[in-house]
């Protein structure tokens, strides 16, 4: 009798906390959509780093975003060096500044299954990643989605929501480097200008690739 009255407590308790992650995971789903659907645009700060598979940290670095839906965002990383990628919706573009050199790639062949299509990208950006679950540590919600094409150089991506609003994004790519980025001092759906989603190349940088001009079918 005691044993079968163990038995129950603990089917119980399984039960109880399968619903309880079931809760868990609905909040996440419903936070992931929630930010592609209603953010519109997105400014502020952020600090990125990099840790290797040792979990030795080999690279911190810190700029600015600004982000408008559903194609464009400007990344300034100002600090240990500055280097800019700006995606007009057509073309994503690269400038090191202290070597003097522009890259440019079409946009939606490189953001592909990558985290920064979940960051920039509209509600369909969900169909090239699947969800794997949520959980809660302290005051963040981690939602943990993985790309459907396996072969994007990422193993998974991990969102962190603070009071609705995304603060962390961890990435795992496929030789095990882990890449942090934290936001701060971050304004949701405030105007941005348009012009800081152009980008004409300076006069004293190298240009490499070809950009894409409206007509052009993307390769």
């Amino acid at each position: 009798m005691i044993r079968l009255f163990f038995l129950l407590v603990l089917c119980t308790a399984a039960g109880q906390n399968a619903v309880a992650q079931s809760s868990v995971d609905q909040v996440g789903e419903k936070l992931v959509n929630d930010f592609l659907t209603d953010v519109i645009t997105m400014q502020g700060r952020f600090e990125q780093t990099l840790t290797d598979a040792d979990g030795a940290v080999t690279d911190v670095s810190t700029g600015t975003l600004e982000i408008e839906r559903p194609s464009r965002f400007r990344w300034i990383y100002a600090d240990p060096y500055e280097q800019w990628l700006v995606a007009d919706g057509r073309n994503i573009w690269s400038y090191d500044v202290d070597l003097a050199q522009v890259t440019v790639k079409p946009q939606a062949k490189t953001l592909s299954n990558t985290p920064a299509l979940l960051l920039g990208g509209a509600n369909e950006a969900l169909e090239q990643f699947e969800f794997e679950g949520s959980r809660v540590e302290g005051d963040i919600t981690w939602v943990r989605m993985r790309p459907v094409d396996e072969g994007s150089g990422f193993n998974r991506v991990d969102l962190g929501f603070v009071n609705d609003e995304l603060r962390r994004m961890v990435f795992l790519d496929n030789l095990e480097q882990t890449t942090l980025v934290a936001f701060d001092g971050v304004v949701i759906n405030e105007p941005i200008d348009a012009e800081h989603f152009e980008f004409a190349v300076p006069d004293d940088a190298d240009l490499v690739g070809v950009p894409l001009v409206a007509g052009d079918a993307v390769p």
